[in-house]
């Protein structure tokens, strides 16, 4: 789309870049946002915008206009940024022995909508011609065929996912009520939430997942090119890639609940940092494709087991800023990295790849093995913010 608009492809990696620095600015404010008026509406108003930057995109390319592109993608950016408080709303709506089943099932519909979009992009590219449409065009506007229903399906949802995790005896009468979490009284922030070591493991990991996951999916396309492998086997290992992050999302959140956010946060860490070594290894084609899936894979663990852990320590009142917080801490780290990355793969080979992968996950991994995790529910830091290690 760039070189369509702008006719050089020195501008081509500013798409990707935009939508990751709008997931990074949409975090903590959207979470601060839906802390106050609540999940529902708020996870409405992030579909809406992302709906509204998906048809700026697309007017974008049928009047060729590169200014209006940049702030399409990033109104999109931000709508879909904020939508990924979706997991939380998931996350409330379970009791605690439950907490990272609903994550996964959410997580699991992730996996469906990566195997459609493909899908929706060869009809629009097959039809766009004959409707007289910019075939870069079609697909954004098409995009509405998919957040409408989901607009349309969050306004059936009640109560508020935030009031059932407020009050979740009522909803689930068997569940034994948990401890309460604490509410900071400065309201909860970035360096509130580092002062608690389970959140702090929370963040650490999440940062390590991600910044793994977006320098290996940014330079893996590198790699098969640079060992000859076509386009076409580039993509089915992406989508490969993709299986990995969200296919086992479900099973993954069961297994967070039966043997504990730790446990399921190490083995995240492992999996990542093997699939990472694994990548610049070797030339052959699945051998590089085992490590982009085991890198998805890996990031699956932290995303569920993450998203669990702050919603077993963090007041429901504040819950909304601290996984915005989190997103915020780590796609920093997904946008810097790739670049970062970039320049040390020119001077020193694909070898330094695997090396950064390996040696991200190593001090996430000792603070995981130090959180005290009681089965599936850790235990919350008191409202001093002192730890809680083992």
């Amino acid at each position: 789309m760039v070189v369509a608009l702008t006719g050089s492809p020195a501008l081509a990696g500013i798409g990707t870049s935009i939508l990751g620095a709008s997931r990074f600015m949409v975090g903590y404010p959207f979470g601060k946002l839906t802390d106050a008026i609540g999940r529902r509406p708020g996870l409405a108003l992030a579909v809406g915008v992302g709906l509204l930057g998906s048809l700026l995109t697309g007017l974008a390319m049928m009047r060729h206009s590169f200014p209006l592109f940049l702030g399409g993608l990033m109104v999109f950016g931000l709508g879909m940024g904020a939508a990924q408080q979706i997991r939380l709303a998931a996350a409330e709506m379970f009791p605690v022995r439950r907490r990272a089943e609903g994550i996964g099932i959410v997580l699991t519909g992730s996996l469906v909508g990566a195997l459609l979009a493909p899908l929706v992009v060869r009809v629009a590219q097959g039809t766009a011609p004959g409707m007289g449409v910019d075939v870069l065009a079609l697909p954004w506007l098409l995009v509405p065929l998919a957040l409408c229903p989901a607009l349309l399906s969050l306004l059936f949802v009640r109560p508020d996912p935030k009031a059932i995790a407020s009050h979740l005896e009522r909803y689930w009468p068997e569940e034994k009520p948990p401890a309460p979490a604490p509410h900071s009284g400065a309201g909860g922030g970035f360096l509130d939430y580092l002062r608690r070591y389970p959140t702090l493991v929370a963040f650490v990991c999440s940062l390590s997942a991600q910044g793994n996951m977006a320098m290996v999916m940014a330079l893996t396309s590198l790699a098969l090119n640079h060992h000859g492998h076509s386009p076409s086997a580039i993509s089915l290992s992406v989508s490969i890639h993709v299986v990995g992050m969200f296919g086992f999302s479900l099973p993954l959140g069961r297994l967070a609940d039966r043997i504990g956010r730790r446990a399921v946060l190490a083995l995240g860490m492992v999996i990542a940092g093997v699939g990472s070594a694994l990548v610049p290894l070797s030339p052959h084609y699945w051998v590089i494709t085992t490590g982009t899936f085991l890198v998805g894979l890996g990031w699956s663990f932290v995303n569920v087991g993450a998203t669990a852990l702050i919603a077993d320590v963090v007041h429901p009142g504040e819950r909304g800023r601290a996984i915005g917080a989190n997103d915020t801490f780590s796609n920093a780290m997904g946008i810097v990295l790739p670049v970062a990355m970039g320049v040390a793969i020119a001077s020193l080979g694909l070898g330094v790849l695997g090396l950064v992968g390996v040696v991200m996950m190593v001090p996430a991994l000792l603070l995981t093995l130090r959180l005290r995790d009681s089965h599936s529910e850790t235990l919350p830091a008191p409202a001093g913010g002192s730890d809680h290690k083992g």
